[in-house]
């Protein structure tokens, strides 16, 4: 049994109107009708509400119709990536305020009669680049994965 024939089964054995889901489900009737219809899937919190709502395991609202676990499958991928590529772009930028302050530092040093040190300076010289290319590369890695998906 594909989705759309679950979910309108359920519906009509709980007693319910596509309005009344609509309203427990806080969308609207068209996007039940549609789901019903094979038209458009919800979302996971929608599925998982269903679950909830009609007392069944969300794997049997998802493994009753493929296209949907596709859906979901993709829609888990689409949230991950992002949230890696933000991680190393906050790297690449981490990298860049350090090279920022290691050049305002020394150009202190070489203008003003200030004496400044950076201690550690194997960290002042390449953590900045290690940074900036590191996350520069898996940032652009991970954008051309989600285009690809």
């Amino acid at each position: 049994m594909i989705f759309a024939e679950k979910l309108k089964k359920e519906r009509k054995e709980k007693g319910w109107s596509q309005e009344e889901l609509a309203e427990k489900l806080y969308v609207s009737r068209q996007s039940v009708s549609k789901w019903e219809n094979g038209q458009n899937y919800p979302s996971i919190e929608i599925i998982i509400k269903l679950s909830d709502l009609f007392g069944v395991a969300i794997d049997e609202l998802l493994r009753s119709d493929g296209e949907l676990t596709e859906k979901v499958i993709k829609d888990s991928r689409q949230l991950a990536y992002p949230r890696m590529k933000v991680f190393f772009e906050i790297l690449f930028l981490i990298g860049l305020a350090m090279l920022l302050i290691k050049l305002g530092i020394l150009g202190l040093n070489k203008f003003t009669d200030m004496e400044l040190s950076l201690r550690g300076s194997f960290f002042w010289n390449f953590g900045p680049l290690v940074l900036m290319v590191g996350g520069g590369i898996v940032s652009d890695a991970l954008k051309k994965k989600y285009k690809k998906e």
